[in-house]
């Protein structure tokens, strides 16, 4: 196993894995116990995520476009639409319904 990504700290770490893993490539979080060795005190650079030798290049390339903020995860658009409308509707039936009880 290879370090594809130092984070500073855990809740990072998991991130960066959550990513990894959405995209197809299985990730490892190191260093949980060791976070708590100082305490309560904001340690950082304790914890690394890391992936299988052969998933190495790709993760890096993953984990540059995360740094760089573009966060490419495997998600549909379609999805993502169908969502909004669903919220769209719930809108205008609750809408109806108060301007109905409203006028009672």
């Amino acid at each position: 196993m290879q370090i594809a990504y130092r984070a500073r700290d855990i809740t990072e770490a998991h991130i960066v894995a959550g990513l990894l893993g959405a995209n197809g490539i299985e990730a490892y979080v190191g260093g949980h116990y060791l976070q708590g060795a100082l305490g309560e005190i904001g340690t950082s650079g304790f914890t690394n995520v890391h992936v299988a030798d052969e998933d190495l290049y790709r993760a890096r390339e993953l984990v540059r476009d995360y740094e760089a903020g573009s966060h490419s995860v495997a998600t549909s658009d379609a999805l993502e639409d169908k969502s909004d409308t669903y919220a769209r509707w719930f809108l205008l039936v609750f809408i109806v319904l108060i301007f109905m009880l409203l006028h009672l």
